[in-house]
């Protein structure tokens, strides 16, 4: 289940992002159900001098000093005239930075046209470079994979099976041995810059786990703080199955199999559980060799390779 946002509410940034930005709304109060379209930051300099054309106006605009001498340079009638002008686009909102305080006249005019108004304590720059990262956050696609993820020596394996297969006693045994639980049961994802696919759990049951036949178990407060870990990147996929329903066994492990997250290949292992098997040492020892290959090493190909060589040997003699 994947999705994209194609448009997020002033309100939905405001909420979300208002205490590490820094944001205090001034006016315009009925306009935060107005849309932000594009996932970055404009300076409207052109549009208050009066051009307007080629204007950004789906993006949120920030005013910061040179912006705001120049407004006060000008006569109240042509200052009230630019404002307008701004305001009758469709913005989602504007961003005084550097606690400069707006002109009574734009907050006036802007609370006529219900547009958002807030003041932030950051300079300009640093303001447009936080809200770009937040924005493209929340218009990353997104979706959920059923599964729990863990970090095992930063390794972000997302441990998928049916049922009473054996996940959460896997987690469990992996979090004894140190590592670090990202989510239970249900991964949320999302895909930042176009290729890496990050999990993460949701807010009600992060730092929880359901463990069948207990209940709720609280892994932050049983096992410490390292054993929790608020996001990684995913770079494995392991998928539990019987032993019955495995056919065929790569015995080699030459035969790579890839699985599709958010259209992003991410490495799969098939483990195939029978009693007596220790799943979580299998899926240990699954991530480490994922972290060889992703260092250049392959032990499978090396192995391969010294075969032939060996061979070759033999059917010269």
């Amino acid at each position: 289940m994947t999705a994209k946002n194609e448009a997020i509410l002033v309100e939905h940034f405001y909420n979300n992002h208002s205490t590490e930005l820094g944001l205090k709304l001034l006016a315009g109060t009925a306009g935060l159900k107005r849309r932000v379209i594009e996932p970055t930051v404009n300076r409207p300099g052109l549009v208050l001098t009066g051009y307007t054309r080629d204007f950004a106006y789906k993006r949120i605009q920030v005013i910061g000093n040179a912006d705001a001498r120049y407004l006060k340079s000008l006569p109240p009638d042509l200052r009230r005239q630019r404002y307008a002008r701004l305001l009758k686009f469709k913005i989602p909102c504007v961003v005084y930075s550097r606690n400069l305080h707006p002109d009574p006249l734009l907050l006036e005019e802007a609370e006529r046209a219900s547009v958002p108004i807030f003041q932030t304590p950051l300079i300009t720059t640093r303001f447009i470079n936080m809200a770009t990262l937040a924005l493209d956050m929340m218009f990353a696609p997104r979706g959920t994979e059923i599964g729990s993820m863990v970090d095992i020596l930063g390794v972000g394996v997302i441990i998928k099976g049916e049922s009473g297969i054996g996940k959460s006693e896997s987690v469990l045994a992996l979090i004894e041995r140190g590592y670090s639980l990202v989510a239970d049961d249900i991964t949320k994802v999302v895909l930042m810059d176009g290729h890496d696919v990050i999990g993460t759990s949701g807010e009600l049951t992060r730092n929880h786990m359901e463990v069948r036949g207990i209940g709720i178990v609280n892994v932050a407060a049983m096992f410490g703080v390292k054993s929790i870990r608020s996001e990684k990147k995913v770079d494995l996929v392991i998928t539990l199955k019987a032993w019955e329903q495995v056919a065929d066994v790569d015995r080699v492990g030459m035969e790579e199999e890839y699985v599709k997250v958010l259209g992003v290949e991410i490495p799969h292992i098939v483990i195939p559980v029978r009693p007596g098997r220790d799943l979580a040492r299998l899926i240990e020892v699954a991530a480490f060799q994922t972290k060889l290959k992703l260092s250049g090493y392959n032990a499978a190909k090396e192995f391969n390779e010294r075969l032939i060589s060996t061979m070759s040997k033999e059917s010269r003699l």
